[in-house]
């Protein structure tokens, strides 16, 4: 019988003492494998030894193994164990340096050779030249059915937000002309929340308060000096407005297909390796869903550095993962400084907020802060940003997206199991880990724009993927937001609907 090398878990800088227990181990087996010292393909200690050797509950072990299952750092193969993932790679040497691991006593690993891997009007829809949907949000009143990267505006707490508004409107510095790079209570307690939940290590000076992702994207064009540039990357399929405000700042958009694996970025190299500039979703790929995995991050932040490239990383619904712990940003691993974070608080909260916001390497700071003082979109509200810097100190923002997780978990249920029972007709429900919309297949005979466009007209406020993708026809699918699909009830009738306007037959 085989027999299972002890476990040990020492710190590691990756874990402080004082983080809890969970984080130490993955902090610790994160930068064992970063740095070789377990090698790909190698099995760890089971969940049960682990938590007997370091005298800790079972559950504890399987929060870090989550997270590390689902970053793609290890690979469960059922009865067999849990492995080293194949495809990992030790750390280049600035990464090692950067986050060095102390000598190991006794391996994390057990012996044994692994197996063989096994209604307000909707949003309007139009068709560009070049085939790609035109994204103009709907405003006012409630959100379209089905409308996506919308919260659940039925669960905000109302009276909680109400509270703090009217205590700081009291406070005449709140009604001052805004602080241009964002209200400095805001920029700090993002930057604790970051680092907390993100894995991005930053000061407060590096955090920027804008009021949409789009101003993000231009403000780090600007101050990067990257118009009339080589071309930027963007994702195919992607979000329709990142390409179109690319060409409007003189970069043309060069289009990078997406697998299941998230962007190609061997493909990028290959085809458009002296671009200046690649825009991506890593945590959840916009619009398909699917997170990039740790080999092609190592990639991509590998050619920014040999190019002098930089990335621009959208985390625009990060938090929401509904197995295991959100993958952590990319911009946590970039350690040659190149990337770009941009953040959102308006798809977290309510979309009349408008404030989103931009982290940058420590060397640009100077760079932004001119870029901003040359800037036309003036700053955000101080009211708004002082109120949601109390809703963050305070903790209600944490847990608002605790309970959001919850939330949107059950009602992607509600929606799929509605949706389902159109599977004889040819539609095919695809659920990835997280975010706030699903990608509902569409029957091999039918044209996903044309349906999309047909459902717009009947209140809805879906997309089609075609209509978000450049170059060679591919998967055909509808993209429906759950968020506010409250009830059963709501979303059988809502489902109806649709397909009665998409000409469905009633099941």
């Amino acid at each position: 019988m085989k027999q299972t090398a002890p476990a040990s878990v020492p710190d590691t800088p990756a874990a402080s003492p004082a983080a809890t227990i969970h984080a130490q181990i993955y902090g610790r087996f994160r930068a064992m494998i970063e740095t070789g010292q377990l090698k790909p393909g190698q099995r760890v200690s089971s969940l049960r030894a682990l938590a007997e050797e370091l005298g800790v509950a079972r559950g504890t072990v399987q929060v870090a193994f989550d997270r590390l299952l689902g970053e793609g750092y290890l690979v469960a193969r059922g009865p067999a164990g849990t492995f080293v993932a194949e495809h990992i790679t030790a750390a280049p040497a600035r990464a090692r340096a950067a986050r060095k691991a102390p000598a190991v006593t006794t391996p994390l690993i057990a012996a044994g050779t692994p197996p063989k891997p096994a209604r307000p009007a909707a949003p309007r829809f139009a068709t560009s030249q070049d085939a790609t949907e035109v994204v103009i949000e709907s405003g006012g009143g409630a959100p379209a059915m089905l409308q996506l990267g919308v919260p659940a505006l039925d669960e905000f707490p109302r009276k909680l937000w109400t509270r703090l508004m009217t205590g700081l409107v009291r406070s005449v510095n709140t009604l001052n002309r805004p602080a241009p790079f964002g209200y400095e209570p805001l920029r700090e307690a993002l930057a604790t929340y970051l680092h907390s939940s993100r894995g991005i290590d930053l000061r407060p000076a590096q955090v920027f308060v804008v009021p949409a992702y789009t101003a993000g994207l231009e403000l780090a064009v600007n101050a990067l000096e990257l118009r009339g540039g080589k071309g930027a990357w963007a994702e195919s399929p992607g979000y329709p407005p990142t390409a179109q405000l690319l060409r409007r700042l003189g970069l043309p958009p060069l289009f990078v297909p997406v697998d299941e694996c998230g962007v190609d970025v061997e493909y990028g190299i290959a085809h458009h390796g002296d671009a200046c500039l690649a825009v991506v979703t890593p945590s959840h790929q916009s619009p398909t869903g699917v997170p990039l995995t740790l080999q092609r991050r190592v990639a991509l932040l590998d050619w920014a550095a040999r190019r002098g490239a930089w990335i621009v990383e959208d985390d625009y619904d990060g938090e929401f993962r509904y197995r295991g712990h959100p993958l952590p940003a990319l911009k946590s691993l970039d350690t040659c400084q190149r990337v770009i974070y941009c953040g959102t608080l308006s798809k977290v909260m309510f979309p009349g907020l408008r404030l989103g916001y931009v982290v940058v390497p420590e060397s640009q700071i100077e760079a932004f802060e001119v870029a901003i003082a040359r800037a036309t979109f003036g700053g955000c509200p101080e009211l708004m940003q002082a109120a949601v810097a109390e809703f963050i100190t305070a903790g209600h923002f944490s847990r608002h997206i605790k309970r959001m997780r919850t939330l949107y978990a059950r009602r992607r249920t509600l929606l799929a199991d509605a949706l389902r029972a159109y599977e004889p007709h040819g539609f095919r429900v695809q659920l990835e880990d997280g975010g706030m919309h699903l990608l509902l297949d569409v029957p091999d005979d039918r044209d996903d724009i044309a349906m999309a466009r047909l459902a717009q007209e009947a209140g809805f406020g879906i997309h089609s993927l075609t209509g978000w993708r450049r170059g060679k026809p591919g998967r055909r699918a509808l993209l429906l937001g759950f968020t506010n699909v409250a009830t059963q009830a709501e979303a059988e009738r809502v489902v109806t609907k649709l397909m009665r306007a998409l000409g469905e037959p009633r099941t």
